[in-house]
This record gives C-alpha cells, sequence and structure tokens, in this order.
C-alpha cells in the first residue's frame, strides 16, 4: 500500500463526507481539542455535547478551569463517568497555567507528560491544532488500521500495539505532502481517522462499500473485516455490596461527605457507604436506627465491577443535626439547590431525584 494514496483518500474523505460541525471542530483552540477528547474516552458525542457546552460555559479559558474549586469542577462532570478524568482535567489545566504559562505544549512528546494526557490524546491535540505529523490511536482508529493493514497481532499485548502504532506512522500524510499542502492536512487526516471509525468501520457489519480506502483494506478484500482487531484477554469483572445512608433533614437538606481518593467515586459527594448493613446500623445514634426504611437494592454497572447498592432511609430533625454530624464525622448538609450542583454518583443523583 502506498502512504501517501492512503493518506490522500482519507483526507478527501473527511472534506466531503466527515464530521464537520460538532462543538469542538473548526477550532485550533487547543483548550477546546483537549476540553473534548478527554470528555469523548469511552462516552458517546452525543452525551458528550451538553456536558462540553457547560464545561465552556463556566470555564471558557483554562486559566478558569484551574481556578476553578474541585467540588465545581467534579459538579460539571457529574453523571459523565470516569470520574479520574475529571481530577486529572482540573490538575492538567492547572499544570499548564503553572508550567507553561497557560499555552497548551505545542508537540505530542511535552503534552504527554501532562496528567490524563496519554499517548493518543497528545497526538490528537498536536496534530489537530498545531499540524504535528504524528498517529493517533484511540479504538476506532485502531479498528480502522487493523482492518486496512489486516493486523491480526493480538493488541492485547503491548508489543503489538507499539507495532500497530509505528506501522500507524507509516501511513500518515508525507512530510512532502505537510509541506506542500499546508497546515490543514494533518489536522483533516486525523480527523478523518477519527470519523472513519466512527461511522463506515463500524465495530458490526461496517459500510465497506462506501469506504474510500476500501481498494486499499486488507480485511474489506479479505471479507472479514469484523474479525478485527483482535483482542484475546478479556476484563475480570468483579462485584460489591454496598449500604448508602440516606439522611433527610425535615428542611430537604441531605447528608453527604466527599469520598476519599482512590475508591468508588472518589473526590464526590455521597450518602456515607457502608459494607454491612450492621456497618450501617452501628453508625446511627440508636434513635434514629429504629426509623430506618430500607428501599429496594439497585445494581449501578462501572467498568470492571457491578455494584449492588442498598438504600436506606431515615428523616431526622433539624435539631438532631449536631448528634449526627458528631456520630459521622466528615460531611456537611446540602440543600436541594447546593446538592443539586454538586457531583454526585449518578446513582445517588437519581435517588435524590426520585
Amino acid at each position: 500500500m502506498a502512504p501517501s494514496s492512503f493518506a490522500t483518500a482519507v483526507v478527501r474523505w473527511q472534506a466531503q463526507h466527515g464530521r464537520n460541525s460538532l462543538p469542538w471542530q473548526n477550532t485550533q483552540d487547543p483548550y477546546r481539542v483537549w476540553l473534548s477528547e478527554i470528555m469523548l474516552q469511552q462516552t458517546q458525542v452525543a452525551t458528550v455535547i451538553g456536558y462540553f457546552d457547560r464545561f465552556l460555559a463556566r470555564c471558557p479559558t483554562v486559566a478558569d478551569l484551574a481556578a476553578a474549586s474541585s467540588d465545581e469542577v467534579m459538579g460539571l462532570w457529574s453523571g459523565l463517568g470516569y470520574y479520574s478524568r475529571a481530577r486529572n482535567l482540573h490538575r492538567c489545566a492547572q499544570l499548564v497555567m503553572e508550567l507553561h504559562g497557560g499555552a497548551f505544549p505545542r508537540d505530542a512528546a511535552t503534552l504527554v507528560t501532562l496528567p490524563g494526557i496519554g499517548r493518543s490524546t497528545a497526538a490528537a491535540i498536536a496534530s489537530l491544532c498545531f499540524g504535528e505529523r504524528v498517529a493517533i490511536m484511540d479504538a476506532n482508529v485502531k479498528r480502522v488500521l487493523t482492518r486496512v493493514l489486516g493486523f491480526d497481532a493480538d493488541l492485547a499485548l503491548a508489543s503489538n500495539e507499539r507495532a500497530l502504532w509505528d506501522r500507524a506512522t507509516t501511513l500518515l500524510p508525507t512530510e512532502a505532502e505537510v509541506a506542500a499542502e499546508g497546515p490543514r492536512v494533518m489536522p483533516r487526516y486525523t480527523q478523518g481517522m477519527m470519523d472513519l471509525g466512527a461511522s463506515l468501520c463500524s465495530p458490526k457489519k461496517p459500510s465497506c462499500l462506501l469506504c474510500p480506502v476500501n481498494s486499499q483494506c486488507a480485511a474489506a478484500q479479505a471479507g472479514d473485516a469484523e474479525r478485527y482487531p483482535v483482542r484475546t484477554r478479556k476484563l475480570k469483572r468483579s462485584s460489591q455490596s454496598l449500604w448508602l445512608l440516606w439522611l433527610k433533614r425535615d428542611d430537604g437538606a441531605v447528608w453527604l461527605s466527599k469520598r476519599p481518593t482512590p475508591g468508588v467515586w472518589a473526590g464526590l459527594q455521597c450518602f456515607p457507604l457502608f459494607e454491612s448493613e450492621d456497618a450501617l446500623r452501628a453508625a446511627l445514634p440508636p434513635a434514629f436506627a429504629a426509623d430506618l426504611r430500607f428501599m429496594p437494592a439497585v445494581t449501578h454497572v462501572l467498568t470492571h465491577k457491578d455494584l449492588f447498592l442498598h438504600p436506606a432511609h431515615v428523616e431526622c430533625a433539624r435539631a438532631a443535626t449536631d448528634l449526627i454530624a458528631k456520630s459521622l464525622g466528615d460531611g456537611a448538609w446540602f440543600t436541594p439547590a447546593e446538592w443539586a450542583a454538586a457531583g454526585l454518583p449518578a446513582p445517588v443523583r437519581k435517588l435524590l431525584k426520585g
């Protein structure tokens, strides 16, 4: 395969048929591109758009994000999941201000040294914003590459993923093309690879006949596109049961405490969690334990774990708040207006809204 012809086909297709109207496109602002890249990790575009707009409304620049409190950031992120992304996002913004004078580094090698920015995200920012000739490798692009190249090595092995990255680099627009065609070539190529993986080159029943690189794709020619990419290692799932103490004051306020890092829902405001019903009962003053009302258990699915949640609801008078606080330790009462803006785990927010 001629790398130049492959890259040219991708660039031309993206210009005519690729996605060009998403809110983080048609910009070379690294802040917006970085924010979208972090949000889009393991999250659908349709979900991200609303969060992206809310983030920009509150934090239109990296300086605004760096200056925001951790609670504000977690509140803006609440419901998007994978909360380590939000913690890294905040720390990254602070380091961009502290170490780089508020300007994102222009090369992938420096970008990757920042929290939460991996090799592919660094390459995406450097390519889309600064035209650097570097290859990205998100899940969609891996699928495109392995099919085009007929690359059937097991990507569960890091050495094979590195080999695929090397092959991806050979398919980039050549240095001569970048010099001749100008600064839009690399952004268009990078976006085109992402768009192909998100549209035509789908995991199941890919639209091979519409693909601009069909004639150069080993998998399409063999008629076995769905066997790529090859990854044998499966995620080992675990499960955990947790009891949630839902304390509600007679004025509508609820008791929340910030979850420790590391751990489940680290950094979020949450109902107090317990490993057993007995532990939950023991944490309450005896006068309140008798009023506990256990609600039906709910299942919350995380990436590697299923959580079986057992909410226990109890209401208390405002006069008893000091007694509750002394019994439970760290935490605070949040009014409905306050918890609505706080960073809450999705199942806790659902319980409060329901």
